[in-house]
């Protein structure tokens, strides 16, 4: 993608489709993801080898580069990594091939911490790159199962490529070509039991998981709530 910006380092000046904000915001944005604790272990200089973007996936079919974030935050260039925060952080695949950088520095890890902040403060861009992943959470909390086939949709997965289209409009051909035993349809599959669920809800409450559940999708949150409400009596747990 060609630069649309006289700042070499940007891609553009718009901030990814989203509305930019004042000076004061990001530099609170950023400023949380510099006093992560786990920020100074992620980062260690750069030698601008490129191993990083050799060995990401991401890199090959976005306009990514693990070395950009890395360069962007050990420069703490408070307007560069916020426009990440907007756009190149939700084209990573979180596949941490980047460790295999000389120098010890982990571009994943911090574009981990960059999520996180993203998530908890609500920024459009996560609620934009999560709204297919909420149904999947839906999917976990209610049924134990991660994704049916019926939820391969094209609008709900556009980051799964044209096969995600191809696999919803021939869906009753795929399921005739899978084995019986594998229990592919939308009406059998992994049961998991209720204690397993309520331990998992346990879990994103008291890690503050939930919260960010709630950034990203109210709607999502409020039918969990219900939904593990009841769970929750059964299993005589009072939260």
């Amino acid at each position: 993608m060609p630069a649309t910006t006289l700042d070499p380092y940007m891609k553009r000046d718009h901030v990814a489709g989203h509305m930019d904000v004042e000076r004061e915001e990001k530099e609170r944005l950023i400023g949380q993801v510099m006093a992560d604790s786990r920020f100074g272990d992620y980062l260690y200089g750069c030698y601008e080898c490129g191993i990083c973007v050799a060995a990401c996936p991401s890199a090959r079919f976005y306009d990514f580069s693990p070395r950009r974030i890395a360069q962007a935050a050990a420069r703490r260039d408070i307007d560069l990594m916020f426009q990440q925060m907007q756009e190149d952080i939700w084209e990573c695949s979180q596949c941490f091939s980047c460790l295999r950088c000389p120098r010890g520095n982990n571009p994943g890890g911090v574009i981990t911490i960059m999520r996180e902040v993203a998530v908890k403060e609500g920024l459009h861009s996560a609620k934009d790159a999560l709204a297919g992943y909420s149904r999947i959470i839906y999917k976990i909390m209610s049924t134990g199962t991660q994704v049916s086939p019926d939820m391969l949709q094209p609008d709900a997965f556009p980051d799964w490529g044209p096969e995600v289209k191809d696999v919803s409009e021939n869906l009753d051909l795929w399921r005739r070509m899978l084995p019986p035993e594998t229990m592919h349809t939308t009406t059998t599959g992994w049961k998991v039991a209720d204690r397993t669920l309520v331990e998992l809800y346990v879990i994103w409450l008291e890690t503050g998981a939930l919260d960010m559940i709630a950034q990203v999708d109210q709607g999502i949150h409020m039918i969990l709530e219900e939904i593990m409400e009841e769970k929750l009596e059964e299993e005589g747990i009072e939260i």
